[in-house]
């Protein structure tokens, strides 16, 4: 997958050694339920980029681990799994959430959106293509937490200069250091999104 479809979120990709079997139950809804043999399990139902789910889970699997294991959404990132990096960046009814940091189970009937959520099909979303355009980002591997936490950052209206856009990004880290072109691709965006 090249960075351009990881960043536009054309595509699921689950690597050989990190593919798990989830085996889908289809119930007389239109909604399926993933589930998972274990004791003790909690159904949550979500939207998760427009579309319904429920989900038999335990109680203590976090949001960043539904999303990748039983979902397939690879898009968001396991950085340090503790809350301080912001590779895990995703919205939950509209407002940025570190999805290491949240369990699945606390989330029953929420909207979720994930970076594979963002594109409006072939349509990249403004803050995609400013990326793009600014090479905002060098290996790829926090992009789309610091793309998540870019939408929201202006939806907020905490992009009015360069200074606030740093301080309200500031949980998101580069260890590539690409944060002037994170910043441009930010200001850039804002205009289109306003």
């Amino acid at each position: 997958m090249s960075r351009r479809q990881f960043i536009g979120g054309a595509g699921v990709v689950v690597a050989g050694a990190a593919a798990v079997a989830v085996p889908v139950v289809v119930t007389r809804s239109s909604t399926p339920t993933v589930t998972t043999p274990g004791e003790n399990l909690v159904t949550v139902g979500l939207r998760v980029n427009g579309e319904s789910t429920r989900l038999e889970t335990d109680p203590r699997s976090t949001l960043l681990d539904t999303l990748r294991e039983r979902l397939g959404l690879t898009g968001t990132k396991k950085g340090c799994d503790r809350g301080q990096c912001g590779a895990c960046t995703v919205h939950v009814d509209g407002q940025r959430v570190l999805s290491c940091l949240t369990l699945a189970a606390s989330l029953d009937g929420a909207d979720i959106t994930t970076i594979e959520g963002l594109a409006d099909g072939e349509q990249l979303h403004p803050m995609q293509q400013a990326f793009i355009d600014h090479d905002g980002f060098q290996c790829g591997f926090c992009t789309s937490g610091q793309i998540m936490s870019a939408v929201a950052l202006v939806q907020e209206g905490h992009a009015g200069s360069d200074e606030e856009i740093r301080e309200h990004m500031s949980g998101n880290l580069c260890r590539c250091s690409a944060y002037p072109f994170i910043t441009d691709a930010i200001r850039d965006a804002r205009e289109v999104m306003a």
